[in-house]
C-alpha cells in the first residue's frame, strides 16, 4: 500500500521536486564554499595616503564593489592614515600583529618611506596578500600652457634655468620625487619640487596654475584631462598604455607617447597591493585572496582598470613575495642615486 501510494503521479512529482531541491542545494554549497575563517567584525581598510589620490580611489572602489556584489558579510571601512609619508598607516599594521580584521593598500611608499625616514618598518613586517595592479605615471601640464609635447616642455624648463619651474607631487622622497629627479638627470633640468598630501590635491594645484607640471597617476588626473583642464605629455613606461577607447573627444590613453619617444628615457611603475598584519593564519589570508580574486573578476573592476589606465597585474603567494624582494632592491638603488636614503648627505 505504501509503495503504491508514493507511485501515484502527484507523489512522483513531489518526490522529483524534493530531489531537484536537494541537487540545487548541493550545487549552491559547491558554488559558495564555507571558509575556514571569515571576518566576525568590521574590517579596517587602511590607506597610507591622503584622500582623493590613486590609492584612496582604489580602496573606496573596492569597498563599493564588495557592497554591491555582497562579497563580504562584515563591512569594510576605509581609513586614511597618511602621516609621515604613509608611515602612520604601515606602523598601524605592523603593531596589529595577528589581527585579521585590518588590511592595508600599499603603494611603492612601502619601500620608499622606511628608506627615506629610517622609520622601523619593512614590507616583511606584514603578510603580503595580493598585487592588484601596477600604476603608471604621466607628465601633466595645464592645458592652457602652449606645450604640446614633452620635448617642448622640457625645452622651456631648460631655457628658464634651474629652479624656475615647479613640479608638484605626492610626498617628499617618494615615487613622484624619485621620478622628478630621474627626469632632471635625464634632461639636464632642475625643478622646484613641491610636495602635497595626495594626488587629488596635486591635480587641483595644477589646474589652478600654482605649479607648472606633475607626474600624477592617470586616475588622479583623468577627470581634469577629460574636462580640458590638463594635458598629458608622456607616460613614464617603456611602452604606451594599451587602452584605445577615447577618454576625451580626440585622445585615448594609447595616444599618449612614452617619455622615451619624447627623448626622455625615464620609466617607473608603482605597486598597488594588499597586505595584512604579520602573524595571521593561512586560512585568514586565504579568505582575502579569494575576496580580492572575486573583486578583480567583476565588470566594475575591469572598467576601473581601463578608465585609470592601470596595468592589471594580479599576483599572490610566492610570486608576489619574489616581486616585492626585487622591487625593494630596485628602490634602494633609485633612492641611493637620488640621495634620498635616511642619513644621506647631498
Amino acid at each position: 500500500m505504501i509503495k503504491s501510494l508514493f507511485s501515484r503521479p502527484q507523489f512522483r512529482a513531489a518526490r522529483t521536486s524534493a530531489v531537484a531541491v536537494s541537487v540545487m542545494a548541493a550545487l549552491l554549497a559547491v558554488a559558495a564554499p564555507a571558509f575556514a575563517w571569515e571576518p566576525t567584525k568590521p574590517v579596517e581598510f587602511i590607506v597610507p595616503a591622503g584622500t582623493g589620490g590613486g590609492a584612496d580611489q582604489m580602496a573606496r572602489l573596492m569597498q563599493g564593489i564588495i557592497v554591491k556584489h555582497k562579497l563580504m558579510k562584515e563591512p569594510l571601512i576605509v581609513v586614511n592614515k597618511s602621516g609621515g609619508a604613509g608611515a602612520e598607516g604601515f606602523l598601524a599594521v605592523k603593531e596589529a600583529k595577528g589581527d585579521p580584521h585590518k588590511i592595508i593598500i600599499s603603494l611603492s611608499n612601502l619601500f620608499t618611506t622606511p628608506m627615506a625616514t629610517g622609520v622601523p618598518f619593512n614590507w616583511k613586517d606584514m603578510s603580503p596578500v595580493a598585487m592588484m595592479a601596477l600604476d603608471q605615471f604621466v607628465l601633466w601640464t595645464n592645458a592652457s600652457e602652449p606645450y604640446k609635447n614633452a620635448s617642448e616642455y622640457i625645452a622651456a624648463v631648460k631655457a628658464a634655468g634651474p629652479n624656475k619651474f615647479k613640479m608638484g607631487g605626492t610626498g617628499s622622497k617618494q615615487e613622484d620625487q624619485i621620478i622628478t629627479v630621474a627626469l632632471e638627470k635625464a634632461t639636464g633640468t632642475k625643478f622646484i619640487y613641491v610636495p602635497f598630501k595626495g594626488g587629488g590635491e596635486v591635480a587641483v594645484q595644477l589646474v589652478g596654475n600654482h605649479i607648472n607640471s606633475t607626474v600624477n597617476n592617470p586616475i588622479e588626473a583623468v577627470a581634469q584631462w577629460r574636462a580640458g583642464q590638463l594635458r598629458p605629455l608622456c607616460v613614464f613606461d617603456a611602452q604606451r598604455m594599451p587602452f584605445k577607447g577615447k577618454v576625451t573627444d580626440t585622445m585615448s590613453w594609447n595616444d599618449i607617447p612614452t617619455c622615451k619617444e619624447a627623448g626622455v628615457p625615464t620609466d617607473y611603475t608603482m605597486l598597488r597591493g594588499i597586505f595584512m598584519p604579520s602573524g595571521v593564519t593561512a586560512e585568514q589570508r586565504a579568505f582575502y585572496v579569494d575576496l580580492l580574486t572575486k573583486i578583480t573578476a567583476t565588470p566594475d573592476w575591469k572598467e576601473y582598470m581601463e578608465k585609470g589606465a592601470f596595468n592589471p597585474t594580479f599576483m599572490t603567494g610566492d610570486a608576489f613575495a619574489k616581486w616585492l624582494g626585487e622591487a625593494e632592491a630596485t628602490h634602494r638603488t633609485l633612492m641611493t642615486e637620488a640621495g634620498f636614503m635616511a642619513g644621506a648627505s647631498k
